[in-house]
């Protein structure tokens, strides 16, 4: 009982019962075995139970115990963020039939769809867009770079001086971060330097025009992107990006879905359900009307644990209604979304994933199809 309750600093590790005597000898063997103690084992039950002298001095329900050790959060949460959020969260712990996160694809993601044409040699250069505070243009570029293509650092202050011109790119990706701050809204600011300025309106508008070109914009660039659908062909649609309803940032794992649509980017993986990072503060999609949103071409959506789209925090995490969180105009082209699957195209990056990824060398996620058929479509 004393090990149970010492206050010195120690660890708790879970081993195979059949490794029992070899870890101990590690142990042994590195002067610890006098501090270790096997103090437990997984249970069938669901519940927490000490037993000493073959007598069990405390059985509760793990469920009971959880929410008793959380709820002095859970009221402090409530006071902070959105009570109705808070509430939600903490009614999770009563879900004891919550399988976790999942994968389900509907594609090989050993199945390289751009080999081809990066065995021709030829690398088309897409424009890693970035604006005043954007971070996430070094991860990007990593992710279309082993697709296959050329990344450029562009600033937008080498378009608004015409040091660089978008003539000269296949593909315009723009970066999530915080641009100015977000002081001047979801990716408004950003947007603004553009719609204000003739020369870099006239840039992006031909851009945009031209058919074999394609976008993308994540996070804050999804947001600077949704207040560009003005002069995108075929987003009319697409929503703006308010303050989460948690009204906090949200930095998470979680799962979504890839719904069937023109998205060059998701191409081939329509049915498709894995987890994401997300991290943003202003990602809640807002409609103008139930019109809209019914014509959104939606191309990623959020999920609960058992592949249900969803409203209820934090599995989605802004609140967007029918959980939406990605969208692509009508041919395709161009697409948004607020999580980032540039962070994890890389399996490694991956906080969870299935075990048995290692044993089929899957070096690289599924995430990073959707750079792959990017460099597919272009050809």
């Amino acid at each position: 009982m004393r090990a149970l309750f010492c206050e010195e600093l120690g660890a708790v590790v879970q081993i195979r019962r059949s490794e029992r005597s070899q870890v101990m000898g590690v142990l042994r063997a590195a002067g610890l075995g006098a501090c270790s103690q096997f103090i437990g084992a997984p249970n069938p039950w669901d519940q927490i139970r000490i037993i000493r002298n073959a007598r069990a001095v405390l059985s509760e329900a793990r469920v009971d115990l959880q929410r008793a050790w959380s709820e002095t959060s859970f009221r402090m949460q409530r006071l902070r963020d959105h009570p109705e959020c808070a509430q939600q969260e903490y009614d999770r712990i009563l879900d004891t039939a919550d399988p976790g996160l999942s994968v389900t694809l509907s594609f090989d993601p050993a199945d390289d769809v751009a080999a081809p044409f990066i065995h021709s040699g030829v690398r088309p250069q897409i424009a890693i867009l970035r604006e005043q505070g954007v971070n996430g243009q070094v991860e990007m570029a990593a992710a279309f770079d082993r697709a296959g293509f050329a990344a450029i650092d562009v600033h937008m202050s080498d378009i608004l001086a015409a040091r660089v011109a978008l003539a000269d790119f296949k593909g315009v990706v723009a970066c999530g971060g915080f641009s100015y701050g977000d002081v001047l809204g979801a990716g408004q600011g950003w947007a603004k330097t553009i719609l204000f300025n003739d020369r870099a309106r006239d840039s992006f508008s031909a851009f945009f025009a031209r058919p074999d070109t394609f976008a993308l914009g994540v996070c804050n660039g999804c947001q600077m992107l949704s207040a560009l659908k003005d002069i995108i062909p075929g987003a009319d649609a697409w929503p703006r990006f308010a303050r989460n309803r948690v009204e906090q940032f949200e930095a998470r794992f979680t799962l979504v879905e890839v719904p069937e649509s023109p998205s060059i980017f998701f191409a081939g993986m329509g049915g498709s359900r894995l987890p994401i990072v997300v991290s943003h503060g202003e990602g809640l999609a807002v409609f103008a009307s139930a019109a809209q949103q019914a014509s959104a071409l939606v191309a990623m959506r959020y999920i609960d644990n058992i592949a249900q789209p969803t409203e209820v925090y934090p599995y989605n995490p802004n609140g967007s209604p029918a959980g939406v969180t990605g969208f692509t105009s009508a041919d395709g082209r161009f697409s948004i979304m607020m999580p980032h699957p540039e962070r994890v195209f890389r399996s490694v990056q991956m906080s969870w994933h299935p075990a048995d990824w290692e044993a089929r060398g899957w070096e690289d996620s599924p995430w990073l199809r959707m750079f792959r058929n990017a460099r597919r479509w272009v050809g």
